[in-house]
């Protein structure tokens, strides 16, 4: 079988499984009510007590299901519709495009296998998440086929600081945190009943070092800085989208951040998602193939 066919089969997969995944966090409904808790580490915890969700803390759960709103309504539509766009033009702007938000799928399904407390759907989040893996690398695999060039200048002094502040900021967004737990010799301030944030390890393990090593190859001015500016890119816009729809279902909640989480946490994907879009665009409009082998 083709790999390009391959590609496509897998990312229909993620669709129907991203679809009964984000459908059910976000509006299943078991009838149950919150209660309190004490965590492994003696603290008391409200946990949510409803839905899919049931078993998660009430802070996070409202985070999850912001996240299952942005799945539903806004990464699995342009999944749809790039997916589409692909099979009749079969580009290297449409691949790109649609590896990218492969990536962002990637991202999703690692953090509600390894993230959420186990719960009625977790075979279906280890079935996505081998989808969103596989479809990554076959993806990646047909991009290289592509011999990239820009009709501008892509590597200029604007996207180097961009890329370094993206990379600098996601330790400033989660390494405080760590550093108090560790000072304080307690665990994480909102570990509450989970053993790790799934979140700090993508970010500050994979994200960061990603975005440093797009920054060397896109100087080198090879495929591979190209490609990776396009996922980071796309992946920062969806993420910066994300965090506000988090944040107003924490807020509908009745959760309330304090200001300096509101900034450190929010405000700063928010800003880094409006200059990606604005780099999305640039590299989109400009990008070319000077041989399709795809």
């Amino acid at each position: 079988m083709h790999l390009n066919k391959i590609f496509r089969i897998l990312v229909i997969f993620i669709i129907i499984l991203a679809a009964i995944t984000s459908g059910l966090g976000l509006f299943l409904n078991t009838g149950g009510q919150s209660f309190y808790f004490e965590n492994q580490y003696g603290d008391i915890i409200k946990i949510y007590g409803n839905g899919i969700y049931k078993n998660d803390s009430y802070f996070m759960a409202p985070i999850f299901k912001g996240t299952d709103f942005t799945i539903l309504f806004l990464a699995i539509p342009l999944l749809i519709f790039n997916l589409i766009m692909d099979k009749r033009n079969n580009s290297l702007k449409t691949k790109l495009f649609l590896i990218s938000l492969v990536s962002f799928f990637l991202y999703y399904s690692i953090s509600i296998s390894m993230g959420v407390k186990y719960n009625i759907l977790h075979l279906i989040y280890i079935v996505l998440f081998s989808s969103s893996f596989f479809a990554f690398l076959t993806g990646f695999l047909l991009v290289k086929n592509y011999s990239i060039v820009s009709s501008v200048k892509i590597c200029t002094n604007g996207i180097k600081i961009f890329l370094t502040l993206c990379g600098i900021s996601l330790f400033i967004a989660w390494l405080p945190d760590i550093i108090v737990s560790l000072i304080n010799n307690k665990s994480l301030k909102l570990i509450e009943v989970y053993t790790t944030q799934i979140t700090y390890v993508l970010d500050i393990g994979i994200i960061s070092p990603l975005i440093f090593m797009c920054l060397y190859n896109l100087c080198k001015n090879n495929n591979i800085g190209y490609i990776l500016l396009g996922i980071i890119l796309n992946m920062l816009s969806m993420v910066g989208i994300m965090v506000i729809i988090q944040t107003i279902f924490q807020h509908r909640a009745g959760i309330e951040l304090p200001v300096e989480a509101a900034v450190t946490k929010v405000g700063i994907f928010v800003l880094l998602a409006i200059v990606a879009i604005y780099y999305s665009i640039k590299l989109f409009k400009n990008i070319k193939s000077s041989e399709n082998s795809a």
